[in-house]
């Protein structure tokens, strides 16, 4: 069970696993469309028995120190086996080659359990946005990773270790 780097061909799957696992603010078609096409980005599936069970997407431009969590999925089905954390660690990893030092995202409020396992993985709340998530009007936690922390305390540095120091 590896993800791999995801394709326009995904699309169909992703914004299917997209609408089921975020009903009320969704991304657009559009939109994820042109995440997965976007250099500045990269976005992993993981399958199982040829059906997409989740994707993970982040955002770190070329030269850039900073880098975003962008999604991640995991089919209702399949969770709590592990899936998500494995989407999250593929794509922190490619932020690390990608010479990201530090990592953001923003978790609803309202799901303990992505907010528990961005902690696990050693995110730090920032602070809150005030009712982000529309419709619902429900608080985005903002969290931050030292990213090259993180590699360290897992003994992953890339390749040039120079760059962690």
């Amino acid at each position: 069970m590896t993800p791999r780097t995801a394709t326009v061909d995904d699309l169909g799957a992703i914004m299917a696993l997209e609408r089921a696992s975020f009903p009320t603010d969704a991304w657009s078609e559009a939109m994820m469309r042109a995440e997965l096409a976007s250099p500045h980005g990269r976005y992993v599936v993981l399958e199982e028995g040829g059906r997409l069970v989740g994707y993970a997407g982040l955002r770190a431009p070329e030269g850039s120190r900073q880098g975003d969590v962008q999604t991640i999925a995991v089919d209702a089905g399949a969770r709590g086996a592990g899936r998500g954390r494995l989407l999250l660690t593929t794509i922190l990893e490619e932020a690390r080659d990608r010479g990201v030092h530090e990592v953001f995202l923003e978790v609803r409020a309202d799901n303990p359990v992505a907010a528990g396992l961005y902690a696990s993985e050693g995110f730090r709340e920032l602070g809150r946005r005030p009712r982000y998530y529309q419709p619902d009007d429900v608080d985005a936690i903002v969290m931050r990773l030292d990213l090259r922390g993180w590699a360290h305390a897992r003994d992953i540095l890339p390749s040039d270790a120079g760059a962690c120091t």
